[in-house]
C-alpha cells in the first residue's frame, strides 16, 4: 500500500494505518533480509524518515504520542547506523567517480573507494552485537505498532483540515529558512537543514497527493530531484569531515589535498544547481500553501459527507 493519507476517510484511523502498515514492513525487511542484512538496514532506517515525517505532520494534534514516538524511532534508526553510514560513504565515491575529469581522478577516487571498502569492512567486524541491535528494534517496531492505539486525533473536519494545513506550512516555514540562511552562507549544515526540509516536503507531498493528483506528482518529481542533489551533497560533506578526521587513511598530504579538491569542485556543482531548483520549488509562501491544503481538505470531508 502506498505511503498516503485519504482526505476523505477519518484522519486517526489514516495515520494508524498507515504507520501500521511500514512498521510492519520494518519487521518484515529486518526479519527476512531479502537482500541481506545491510540493505535491510538501510531499508528500515528509510521507513523510519517516513514515520517520523508522518507523526511529525499532525504532531500538533497529540503532541505527547509525537515526542515519545519520535525518540523511539530516532534511537531505532540511530542504533543502527555506524555500518551504513560507512557504506553510505563508498556509495559517494562511485558517484563522484561519475564526474571524474581525468584519469588521474579515476585513479584517485579508485583508491579512496578501496580503503573506504577496508574500513566499512573493518566496523562491520568490530559491531559484533549487531545482530543484538536489529533484534532490539524490531521489538521497539512491535512496541510502536502498540502505542498506535494511543494516539488521538480530532475527528471533526474543520479540526483535521487546520491540523494538517499547520503541520504542511510548518514543514514549508523551516524548508525557506534553510534556503534564505543556504543563500548567505556555504556551511555544510545549512544544506543539511534545507535537505531535511526538503525531504519533508517531498514525503508530504507523497502524503496528501489525493488532494491535487496531477499538481502534487509534478511537484513530487521536482522535490525528489532536490533531495537527491541534496543528499549527494550531504554526503561529500560526511566524507570531507572523516578526510579532516582520519586523513592518514588517504594516503600522504598530496594525494589528500587532490582528493579534497575534487569533492570540493563537485559540492559547489550540487549547491548551485540544488539552491536553483529549492528556488522554484519553494517559490510559493507558506502560508499560501498551507492555506490551499486546508481548503481541499475541506473540500474533501465534505464530499464525503456529501457523497
Amino acid at each position: 500500500m502506498p505511503y498516503r493519507i485519504r482526505p476523505d476517510r477519518p484522519l486517526l484511523a489514516e495515520v494508524q494505518n498507515v504507520a501500521r502498515r511500514e512498521l510492519e514492513k520494518a519487521i518484515e525487511t529486518l526479519e527476512a533480509r531479502p537482500e541481506g542484512l545491510h540493505e535491510a538496514i538501510h531499508a528500515a532506517r528509510k521507513i523510519f524518515k517516513r514515520l517520523r515525517n508522518l507523526y511529525r505532520l499532525v504532531a500538533r494534534g497529540d503532541k505527547a504520542f509525537w515526542r515519545r514516538e519520535n525518540t523511539r524511532l530516532r534511537e531505532a534508526a540511530r542504533s543502527l547506523s555506524s555500518i551504513r553510514d560507512a557504506t553510505a560513504l563508498i556509495e559517494t565515491v562511485e558517484h563522484l567517480s561519475v564526474h571524474a575529469l581525468t584519469d588521474d581522478e579515476a585513479e584517485t577516487l579508485a583508491a579512496a573507494r578501496e580503503v573506504l571498502a577496508l574500513r566499512r569492512d573493518d566496523i562491520a567486524e568490530s559491531e559484533r552485537d549487531l545482530e543484538a541491535k536489529v533484534s532490539g528494534v524490531v521489538t521497539e517496531c512491535r512496541a510502536a505498532v502498540s502505542a498506535l492505539h494511543d494516539l488521538s486525533l480530532p475527528s471533526k473536519a474543520g479540526h483535521t483540515a487546520r491540523l494538517v494545513a499547520r503541520g504542511w506550512r510548518r514543514s514549508l516555514d523551516e524548508a525557506h529558512e534553510a534556503l534564505d540562511t543556504c543563500k548567505g552562507e556555504s556551511h555544510g549544515e545549512a544544506f543539511h537543514d534545507l535537505r531535511k526540509a526538503s525531504q519533508a516536503y517531498w514525503m508530504n507531498l507523497s502524503l496528501l497527493s489525493d488532494l491535487w493528483p496531477s499538481a502534487f506528482c509534478a511537484k513530487r518529481r521536482d522535490a525528489k530531484r532536490l533531495v537527491d542533489l541534496l543528499g549527494h551533497e550531504h554526503d561529500l560533506t560526511v566524507l570531507i569531515t572523516l578526510l579532516d578526521q582520519e586523513p592518514e587513511i588517504f594516503g600522504n598530504g598530496e594525494g589528500q589535498s587532490f582528493l579534497l579538491a575534487i569533492i570540493i569542485r563537485r559540492q559547489m556543482d550540487l549547491r548551485r544547481e540544488a539552491l536553483t531548483l529549492a528556488g522554484r520549488i519553494f517559490a510559493d509562501a507558506a502560508k499560501d500553501e498551507a492555506d490551499i491544503i486546508e481548503t481541499l481538505w475541506m473540500r474533501a470531508a465534505i464530499q464525503r459527507r456529501t457523497g
